[in-house]
């Protein structure tokens, strides 16, 4: 699987900056700090597509990124940073929660956790109102060159039962560094988004 085309199409904090189109968009949601930037880049093949921030929390709107002009990814506000005031968490949860509960091309929504760490009460919260949506999802541990392969399953056992996911519900370790969850994070997409098919055929390399 090769990505050969990706561009950063909008940036918005409500309706009227989101794209137009109707091409499938799948949401980016977790903690500030847990690397959503990086993990679109990783995505994406791309070094800077999404600016990576030294500061976590810097995020404050919604950015939107075309994939082979097929697919959409929209990476939201990070959210549980705690060096802000409660009117600007406020602001940034309902730029949020507009997003999810009114945009009709959202597919699915992928929720980022930190596989080193047990799940917050705030990332509880996101999950349960993922469910209440129905949306198909997908749980990402990123980070996962951080510790070892052999317990990797140790942490995704208590990801699965912090969040009570729903069954079914696949969790991918992810390491930008490594390159690991490249191929697995796709196949899951495509699963969400019917007919979406991101592999570059020999046809499609001709005519590039």
């Amino acid at each position: 699987m090769n990505i050969k085309w990706s561009e950063h199409v909008s940036t918005a904090v409500g309706p009227e900056g989101y794209p137009n189109g109707d091409l499938p968009e799948i949401a980016m949601v977790g903690r500030s700090n847990v690397g959503k930037s990086s993990f679109i880049n990783f995505l994406t093949q791309r070094k800077s597509l999404a600016r990576v921030g030294n500061t976590p929390g810097k995020t404050r709107v919604i950015n939107f990124f075309s994939v082979e002009n097929k697919l959409i990814l929209v990476d939201l506000p990070g959210y549980g940073y705690a060096n802000v005031s409660e009117s600007e968490k406020r602001k940034w949860g309902k730029i949020i929660e507009n997003y999810l509960n009114n945009r009709s091309q959202l597919y699915g929504i992928i929720m980022l956790v930190d596989i080193r760490h047990k799940p917050t009460q705030q990332d509880i919260t996101m999950y349960r109102w993922i469910v209440s949506m129905g949306k198909p999802h997908i749980i990402v541990a990123n980070k996962a060159d951080k510790i070892a392969r052999a317990h990797h399953p140790k942490h995704i056992k208590e990801i699965r039962e912090t969040l009570d996911l729903v069954p079914g519900v696949p969790v991918v370790p992810v390491s930008a560094t490594n390159k690991t969850g490249f191929i697995e994070v796709w196949s899951e997409i495509e699963k969400i988004v019917p007919g979406l098919v991101i592999t570059s055929t020999s046809e499609d390399k001709q005519r590039r």
